[in-house]
């Protein structure tokens, strides 16, 4: 949120003290819009959901996995990495508060998967 108000107010204080908008201008209006939407879209969705026996990471390229085919389960660098035969979870454990980190982690513990 604060790097979208920043290049917000840059371009606005761009048009205050330039004569003209230059079509370079409109780079920063549009920096800005992204942050601001980027931000909305993470307070509005959570990182990270758990429904139905599906772990999915919400974002613009978010994936989803089936907690019954995870095979391995890696915890490393404070990211947990779930596999399956083919697809490959990465949940990065910064993004989630502490008690939510904890129901993560029994929740994992609970599974078949073997970790390493």
């Amino acid at each position: 949120m604060i790097a979208g108000i920043f290049w917000f107010s840059y371009f606005n204080i761009g048009l205050f003290i330039r004569e003209g908008i230059h079509w370079f201008d409109y780079g920063w209006l549009l920096i800005s819009s992204f942050y601001l939407i980027y931000y909305w879209y993470q307070k509005k969705y959570k990182y990270l959901t758990i429904e139905n026996g599906m772990m999915e990471v919400n974002g613009p390229l978010g994936k989803k996995i089936n907690l019954s085919e995870v095979k391995r389960i890696r915890k490393f660098a404070g990211d947990y990495r779930l596999q399956t035969g083919e697809k490959e979870l990465v949940i990065n454990t910064l993004y989630i508060d502490t008690e939510s980190r904890t129901e993560l982690t029994e929740k994992l513990e609970k599974l078949t998967a073997v970790w390493y």
